[in-house]
């Protein structure tokens, strides 16, 4: 019999520092019952935080099983993300690539997916991309900035001085990122830099 008595997966969201500068891994609160789940997946705080920037522009791609979509980063006019999977399960990547940054061109990977409540806050400055690992994968995005076409760049997703892990080492590729050059080759002022 279906009570509709929400059940919290966690007491209270949680946002912590991820392993890279700035990098934020959130914790939403999911509430699960047996018709299914509810979550929220963003409430605008600008007037009581300064953690998150002002969000402009909703993306939502769905991916099969292997897809890769990255390594992409804008400059100038850096887009931070907020990255939220609300089906399947997607391997997430950020790099650094700020010049001047002592973590230019660390990596870091997050497992996100619709049943862990973990949300990635991305912020400019660094190159992101994401697997999917389940049979499909609905990821929505939001940005800080509008999407600039002249101001995109991709880093090649298997660069061998990045060496990232990806789960699956056949991936499927749009021509563009398949393309991409590696960290090395690209030039400087592709590259935002830091103080």
């Amino acid at each position: 019999m279906d009570e509709g008595r929400a059940i919290p997966s966690t007491e209270r969201a949680r946002c912590e520092p991820a392993i890279l500068p700035d990098v934020q891994l959130l914790e939403r609160q999911v509430f699960r019952d047996t018709r299914g789940s509810f979550t929220e997946t963003w409430r605008d705080q600008s007037d009581t935080t300064a953690v998150l920037p002002r969000f402009v522009q909703d993306n939502a791609a769905r991916s099969r099983r292997g897809v890769i979509r990255g390594l992409h980063f804008q400059n100038p006019h850096g887009q931070a993300k907020l990255v939220t999977v609300v089906v399947g399960e997607v391997f997430d990547v950020v790099v650094d690539v700020r010049v001047g940054s002592p973590t230019f061109g660390r990596w870091a990977a997050y497992t996100l997916s619709e049943t862990n409540g973990y949300q990635l806050y991305v912020p400019p400055g660094y190159a992101h991309g994401y697997q999917t690992v389940s049979d499909v994968s609905v990821v929505l995005y939001k940005c800080s900035d509008f999407y600039s076409p002249d101001d995109e760049h991709s880093v090649r997703w298997d660069d061998d001085e990045l060496a990232i892990a990806w789960p699956i080492r056949e991936p499927l590729l749009s021509p563009r990122d398949a393309l991409a050059p590696v960290l090395r080759d690209m030039l400087s002022d592709h590259f935002p830099q830091i103080d």
